[in-house]
């Protein structure tokens, strides 16, 4: 039974995810106009869309690997390596986020990280970056101890459900953010809740529905990978003789 209910809870996460980031690129596509990566609007496009698949959903997914059945019994090496390069993959296309909206910013001569929304995503994105390198020297490399792995392990846990959160307000409050720049207007305020604003405060939701279902499956301690000993635990991607 509990086998099934994480499978139910997996794929209905899946369709989630993939429900956030088609309803994202659709949002981007009939009111915005499209992407290009050529410093306009349209490249600005490109920002929410990879902020939502590589902070929110490519990171959730690295977040489960251990949470996945296949994953409790054999080597934990292939899962160690699945986990840090769908974090890596995650981290890439966020940086190239942050890229869309700086160029953006840049050739319309617009102020960067002004807003709380922009001091969240950056406060975020170092947080993640440090997240990784501290995973990837610690509990790949060979050289640390088994006890400094003990040690370091909870707070490497810690801080990635608290990357999760700040991800989903950082997503929350862009939404909100751009709804209020774009229907800034006469015509359509904000205030009026046109479709626009209906379909995107749809998505935040989702995207909080989204995040409270990957933190309820990290949090469920009959889903997580069992404790073979401290050996196995600590195993390191890389040995003297591998």
């Amino acid at each position: 039974m509990a086998v099934g209910w994480f499978y139910l809870s997996f794929y209905a996460l899946c369709l989630l995810g993939v429900l956030c980031v088609i309803l994202t690129i659709y949002w981007m596509q009939l009111w915005h106009g499209g992407f290009a990566w050529d410093g306009t609007i349209h490249m600005f496009n490109y920002h929410p869309v990879l902020m939502v698949v590589g902070l929110v959903v490519l990171y959730s997914a690295a977040s489960l690997v251990y949470r996945l059945p296949q994953s409790w019994a054999g080597p934990k090496l292939p899962w160690k390596m699945g986990h840090a390069a769908l974090h890596l993959l995650a981290f890439i296309l966020t940086v190239l986020g942050l890229v869309a909206v700086f160029q953006f910013h840049r050739r319309s001569k617009i102020p960067n990280l002004y807003s709380l929304h922009s001091w969240l995503g950056i406060v975020t994105v170092f947080l993640f970056a440090c997240q990784w390198f501290l995973g990837f020297v610690v509990f790949l490399l060979p050289w640390a101890s088994e006890w400094l792995r003990s040690l370091l392990k909870p707070v490497h846990v810690f801080f990635g459900v608290i990357i999760l959160s700040l991800s989903i307000a950082s997503v929350i409050s862009g939404i909100n953010e751009k709804l209020f720049f774009s229907l800034n207007n006469a015509t359509q305020p904000y205030s009026h809740l046109p479709r626009e604003a209906i379909f995107a405060n749809s998505l935040g939701m989702l995207v909080v529905v989204f995040g409270l279902l990957v933190l309820y499956i990290l949090l469920v301690s009959s889903w997580k990978r069992p404790e073979p000993g401290t050996l196995t635990e600590g195993q390191p991607l890389l040995r003297d003789g591998e």
